[in-house]
């Protein structure tokens, strides 16, 4: 409730006083979205920091050779 209230505020300052509503209005609709797509963000950077540390340490035991290997 706070964020949506902040949201509309800081909506309000950046349009002016022409346009007040209008500007309350977009600023509580960036905060739902903010509410909605930041986590997913959250969620999509750490798959991808987890994924490519997988992938280093899998390249990193690839280029050793193994000690089962026959001569």
């Amino acid at each position: 409730m706070i964020g949506k209230l902040l949201g509309a505020w800081i909506g309000d300052k950046v349009a002016g006083k022409s346009e007040g509503a209008k500007g309350a209005a977009l600023g509580y609709g960036a905060a739902a979205l903010a509410k909605r797509s930041v986590p997913t963000l959250a969620a999509l950077a750490l798959g991808g920091w987890a994924f490519k540390k997988w992938r280093d340490h899998k390249r990193e035991n690839e280029d050793q050779p193994s000690e089962a290997s026959s001569s």
